[in-house]
Parts: C-alpha cells; structure tokens; sequence
C-alpha cells in the first residue's frame, strides 16, 4: 500500500481536531481581574477573613496576590504576609530528600536501621517533645521497625498513625506491614527527618534540615521561608480564624518539624512550585520518581486514619501516593496535588505536569477550603484534583 504525502499535512489537520493534544486541552488561563473576582466571591460565600492565590504557568511564577485581613486589628493579608505552610512543608522536605538521594546519602529502599549507628528503640526522648514520652523505645518489642524505608515514610505507608502522641496510650505503634498500604502520619516523616539528623555522618547524614532546606529558599529567592520561625516575622504575620470564626494566633514552631513547620508567604512559596514543576535542583531521576505512582491510594477519605479499602470496583484506579504528594491523571494529564490544614489554616498546591501549571493557595481562615475546589477549577479548568478523597475527616491532623 502506498500512501500520498500530499494528503498528509490535512490528515494531520484532522487528527489534530478530532484528538486533541493533552496542552490543547488545558483552558485558557482567567486573567488578574477575573482571577480576583472568583477569590472575592468564594470569601464571600465561605466567610473568609484573609487568603492569597499564586498561578505558575508553563512553569514560571506568573499571579501572586494576597486578599483580606491578617489579625484581629483590621491589618491587611500582603504578598509579604508570613503564613503557615502546614502539611505542605512535607513536599519542601521530599524534595530535600531526593537531594540526598542524588547526593548519593540515601537510598529511598535501603532499611533506615542501616543508616543508625544504634537500633532505632535504643535512641532517647522524642526529638522535638523531649518533656512528652519519647517514641522509639516503644517500638522495643516490634521487629517491624527494621524494614522501614525513606520511600516508606515519604508515601505514608511505615504503618504508624498521624502522630504518637494522638494514640489513646501515647505511645508509637506500627499498625500494619509496613509498605503495604498508605495511612497519612506526619510520624514517618519525622523519623525520616531523625535519621537524617542523626545518622551516619561517614555517609554525609548527621545534617540539620533546617540548614538542608535554608540552601534551597536562599537559591530560590524566597526570603521571608523558614522551617522555624524567626522573631522578624512579627511584624507582619497572619493569624488565623477557626471554623467558628474564633482568631486564632499564629503558632511560634522553634523546632524543625518536617510534617508542617514551616512559614512562608504566597511571594515566596510559588517559587518552589515552579522549581519542582520544572524540576529545578534534582535530577530527572529523582524528579520523575516524585510524582511518579508509586502506592496505591485505596479508601475513600484521607481521614480519619486507618479506613478499610472500598471495595475494588470503587477505588479510584489513578490514585496514588508519590513522593511527598499525591498524584493523580485527570483530562489535562498526570498531575500532583498536597494540601496543608490544621484548625485555622487551608492550604493548596495543585500541579500539572504537561502544562507545568500549578495554583497555590494560603489561608489564613479554615472557612475558605470549602471554595478550593471551585477555584482551582476556575483557574486551570478540569483536572480530576482529588478533592473528594482530600475532605473527608480533618480529626486527628496537625
């Protein structure tokens, strides 16, 4: 069979039309005054007193803006504003972590027993609440401990609750086979966060993270970001409003907290969402294994903990767990998604990878989260975000 070229260039044309490319699919971006008015509308509806949105497109930071009020006294929410990053300090510290990785000072499936110079139940009090009853020791009976890993903790499947301390007995528990299942617990980032605090320092381990994530901000530019909190952030903070409307104020984090003690402003933290977007400050490797699906997510809410799996005809088959995100595939193509919520802060970072589009939202007042959904889909149209399995009960996060 031969074919006509000449007749190639239309077949293209028609191809094109009848199969769109994923690009083609991903709608117009709103511009600044529609953008501002959809953020009016949904603190109108949700009665949000402060929240600040950022647009990276194609990669590069493009709308920042901040709306509303900061505190009590009337004073206004700025780009500059310091706002709690919450649970999306767990992303900043994946990718620090895939730095290590490409370093050539971790490995994401190696037993993290191997990186300790003593087994992990000899160690002492709880490294940020040495008052409370330390964790590790509880594990003394537990053999399960040696088989977890760095990929086991960044896909929230080591087996441990959200925190020890929210367990009836406070004490540290592994509730499952670890690596079998995915069950959200800030616990396993922060014994990821010891090992690399206290490990080998012949392997290059034995390092700050505070000091590890302060080299990448100070990189990106991004100067008011700090996993503790600095007393030059007073002068422009954000408290918070609670679902009750009650102000809340901001909480002073003095120790480095990987599962969510971070500051940041909506000036600051979308650059980071466009250096990981574009895959800035990683290899491709280690890039592409961050938002690869690496754990099946199968119950219907993140929250509360330990659901039982839906039956399988119900699981959402593109859900999984990547690296310090969630990851998803949706009309526009493969995409990542965290948020970050306690009881005064709603946070969002919606990425997807093809367009290399992302919105960002800090809130400052719990009420406004009910409007995420809408306002991501506004901005970047249809993405299959997973909002249903996202909000389901917040009880027992922090």
């Amino acid at each position: 069979m031969t074919t006509n070229n000449k007749a190639l260039p239309v077949l293209a044309v028609l191809m094109a039309a009848c199969f769109p490319t994923i690009e083609a699919r991903a709608q117009t971006m709103p511009n600044a005054a529609a953008i501002d008015a959809e953020v009016k509308r949904l603190m109108a509806r949700t009665n949000a007193r402060g929240m600040a949105v950022a647009v990276v497109d194609h990669g590069k930071v493009g709308y920042v803006h901040a709306y509303g009020i900061r505190n009590a006294k009337g004073d206004p929410l700025t780009a500059d504003t310091v706002m709690y990053g919450a649970s999306l300090t767990k992303t900043v510290f994946a990718y620090t972590v895939m730095q290590l990785v490409d370093q050539g000072k971790l490995k994401l499936d190696k037993p993290m027993k191997e990186d300790l110079d003593k087994p992990l139940p000899a160690y002492g009090p709880d490294p940020v609440f040495p008052d409370k009853y330390g964790p590790y020791k509880d594990l003394a009976d537990d053999s399960r401990w040696q088989k977890i890993t760095p990929r086991m903790s960044l896909t929230h499947s080591t087996g441990f609750a959200n925190f020890w301390f929210i367990e009836p007995d406070h004490k540290l528990h592994i509730h499952f086979e670890p690596g079998v299942r995915f069950n959200y617990s800030g616990e396993g980032f922060i014994l990821l966060q010891f090992v690399i605090e206290h490990g080998r320092k012949a392997q290059g381990l034995g390092v700050d993270l505070g000091d590890l994530t302060r080299a990448n901000f100070d990189r990106l530019g991004m100067t008011r970001t700090s996993l503790v909190w600095r007393d030059a952030f007073v002068a422009n903070v954000a408290d918070g409003w609670n679902d009750q409307g009650e102000i809340q104020e901001h909480d002073q984090r003095r120790k480095v907290r990987v599962a969510g003690s971070m500051d940041t402003t909506i000036s600051d933290l979308p650059k980071f969402v466009a250096a990981l977007v574009r895959g800035d400050g990683l290899s491709a490797a280690s890039r592409a294994e961050m938002t690869k699906p690496l754990l099946h997510i199968t119950t219907a809410h993140q929250f509360p903990p330990f659901l039982p799996d839906l039956p399988a005809s119900e699981q959402r088959k593109d859900l999984y767990a990547g690296l310090g995100v969630v990851v998803f595939d949706g009309p526009q193509g493969h995409g990542f998604y965290k948020g970050g919520h306690d009881g005064q802060t709603a946070n969002a970072m919606v990425c997807i990878e093809a367009s290399q589009r992302c919105v960002v939202i800090l809130s400052n007042d719990v009420r406004s989260e009910a409007g995420f959904a809408d306002l991501v889909r506004f901005i970047l149209g249809d993405t299959a975000v997973p909002y249903d399995w996202e909000y389901g009960d917040h009880a027992g996060k922090s």
